[in-house]
């Protein structure tokens, strides 16, 4: 008969939150199961996520206006959230965002810590990640979040944004494997 695809949406056209969410749902589902595709969501900007909050709530915002014929959207978000006994108060956390059109179910990735020069420039100028870090003299690329990510900067090659947001998926996804607990 008639092959059932699940249908995955990505409220995002970077390839490093497409290929990333893809990875995640691939370790539980086999490729010819999927179908995995971007969608341009307008989401009211309000610069870099400056709490745990708001940056959820990106992701949620991102995953509920790309949830169009569709079994699963995928929301990405990354931002401060305070962290007791860090060097600057903050870390970076990636959040990840899987609605099925009435709940969602939510997982992080790895956080890590801005150098200081670049979390006062999100905290106090209100500049984006790649802003804060070509201002420190970090980088010189212009979206590094679309790239291979801060993290890569910052671990010397050894991270990478897409790893990041593949964790935060797979642990949104353990609500998904695991219904009779959630």
């Amino acid at each position: 008969g008639e092959y059932d695809f699940m249908k995955i949406k990505v409220g995002s056209e970077n390839q490093n939150k497409v290929k990333g969410v893809a990875d995640a749902f691939l370790r539980y589902y086999k490729p010819e199961e999927l179908i995995v595709t971007s969608v341009v969501v307008t989401i009211e900007e309000f610069g870099h996520p400056k709490n745990l909050t708001e940056t959820v709530e990106g992701a949620m915002n991102r995953a509920r206006a790309s949830f169009l014929d569709c079994d699963y959207s995928v929301g990405i978000e990354s931002g401060l959230m305070e962290v007791p006994h860090t060097k600057t108060g903050y870390m970076e956390a990636t959040i990840c965002a899987i609605y099925d059109g009435k709940k969602f179910s939510l997982g992080t990735g790895t956080a890590f810590e801005w150098p200081l020069t670049v979390t006062e420039l999100i905290v106090n100028k209100g500049l984006d990640g790649s802003q804060a870090m070509r201002e420190a003299g970090i980088t010189n690329r212009e979206k590094i979040g679309a790239e291979e990510g801060a993290i890569f900067a910052l671990t010397n090659g050894r991270g990478t944004r897409r790893e990041q947001i593949e964790q935060a998926t797979i642990t949104a996804l353990v609500h998904i494997i695991n219904p009779e607990h959630y």
